[in-house]
């Protein structure tokens, strides 16, 4: 069995630290959104938009350029458990990050989705989360068929700072 190796120095930086933000200061320490409630470290957790309710958070794992994340601020594992206004929050902050990203990085659709349970693909399944994958015609190549891996073209850090500037533009109105 051929051994691959897809180089990608840059992702060292990332490896050799816990999530920013460290410990969770909750009673779920391994929750990594719980631990993104300080609003101090909102640029090296990468949390993008904070709603009433709920937080906008980039996927440090993206499937695709500018993959979202949108949670309740409360750690809930079932949607059932939401209350009408985290519900409506979330709801909102979807409608207005497709916008942003429409913008931000011109996608041609979306996949929109929420995994409950670990057994639907939750990777965090005690804090539920929507996803928000931007798409693109074109956007399959040879690399995720023959070599197991996905090419992200943007660093994480870059499409933070289009989506901060994006998020300023709108102002309090959006």
């Amino acid at each position: 069995m051929s051994h691959k190796q897809l180089w990608a120095p840059w992702r060292l930086s990332y490896i050799k630290t816990t999530p920013p933000g460290e410990k969770p200061q909750s009673s779920h320490p391994d929750c990594f959104l719980c631990g993104y409630r300080d609003s101090d470290a909102d640029s090296e957790n990468l949390v993008v938009h904070r709603g009433s309710h709920a937080i906008v958070v980039l996927n440090r794992f993206p499937y695709n350029n500018g993959h979202l994340l949108i949670a309740p601020a409360e750690h809930k594992a079932d949607i059932r458990e939401l209350t009408d206004d985290e519900m409506l929050d979330c709801g909102r902050l979807l409608q207005k990050m497709v916008g942003v990203l429409e913008k931000a990085v011109t996608p041609d659709g979306f996949n929109i989705g929420l995994n409950l349970g670990r057994v639907a693909g939750a990777g965090l399944p005690g804090h539920l989360h929507w996803h928000i994958v931007p798409r693109w015609n074109g956007d399959t190549n040879f690399m995720p068929v023959l070599g197991d891996a996905k090419v992200i073209p943007q660093s994480l850090d870059a499409l933070y700072e289009i989506l901060e500037q994006e998020l300023s533009s709108l102002g309090d109105n959006a």
